[in-house]
């Protein structure tokens, strides 16, 4: 481990942040495979309170849930949950998951959005794709996460990512055809309910359809390195109020001052 570890970041440590090593050994595995999950990150209660909150939201905005980032068919979507709910101070200031962030990406970032989503029966299937748009330029800039509140299974449409894909430098245009296809060294996020898979973000991934119409809620915790613009732009989203309350730690993880 790097012991000048707070030079990756050092504001975000001037603002108070400890980091939590208690899983700093799945960080090898995590740089050469592309992907960790780690298990029972989130309690029972956690877990109920993360699924309640899903409903209601959902039950609550209807037809217009999931479109301050995107809708998609066949899937449940959810966005812009920082503005909803203190609950997510759980997931997105979680210190496991910023310690791993912080050690991968090796430079300052912030929040990228957190979304819910939750793939329908007959829905899900996902082109494999990357979080990140540009050319592979040997550095890390982007994280996901993804944080089950139920089962993950391939007969409900695990996520399935394909190992060591985050180092290739090739296009997934120029490598891959046929992008829904499966493939054959594509492996799936299998856990149960209160587990945490961590990707890097340039790995090739996407979500699985669900055969067996089981719910797989799930939230979706995305960083990007604090040069690049987030997906959700809390400045914009947050209300004042929200913002108010804020703890410099998470104001600065928001990117909000």
């Amino acid at each position: 481990m790097n012991n000048n570890y707070k030079d990756y970041d050092p504001e975000l440590f001037k603002r108070g942040f400890k980091c939590d090593f208690s899983k700093i050994d799945l960080l090898p595995e995590l740089a050469s495979n592309g992907f960790i999950i780690i298990r029972n990150v989130l309690g029972d209660i956690q877990i109920k309170e993360f699924r309640k909150i899903f409903e209601d939201l959902y039950a609550r905005e209807g037809s217009l849930a999931g479109t301050e980032v995107s809708q998609m068919v066949g899937i449940r979507r959810l966005a812009n949950l920082i503005n909803k709910s203190e609950l997510f101070k759980q997931i997105y200031l979680n210190k496991i998951l910023l310690t791993t962030i912080l050690f991968i990406l090796k430079k300052p970032f912030k929040l990228g959005s957190l979304n819910g989503h939750d793939p329908l029966k007959g829905g899900g299937l996902q082109e494999f794709h990357s979080d990140w748009k540009h050319p592979f330029d040997g550095n890390n800039h982007v994280i996901n996460s993804i944080w089950m509140i139920d089962d993950f299974c391939i007969s409900n449409g695990a996520t399935r990512v394909i190992p060591k894909s985050h180092t290739i430098k090739q296009s997934i245009d120029e490598l891959i055809e046929n992008k829904l296809d499966d493939h054959p060294e594509q492996v799936f996020l299998e856990g149960r309910a209160g587990d945490l898979a961590i990707f890097n973000s340039h790995l090739w991934h996407g979500s699985y359809i669900n055969k067996s119409g089981e719910k797989r809620r799930a939230y979706h915790c995305y960083f990007v390195a604090r040069q690049f613009p987030q997906q959700t732009n809390q400045r914009i989203y947050l209300d004042e109020d929200v913002k108010s309350e804020m703890d410099p730690v998470s104001k600065y993880i928001l990117d909000i001052d």
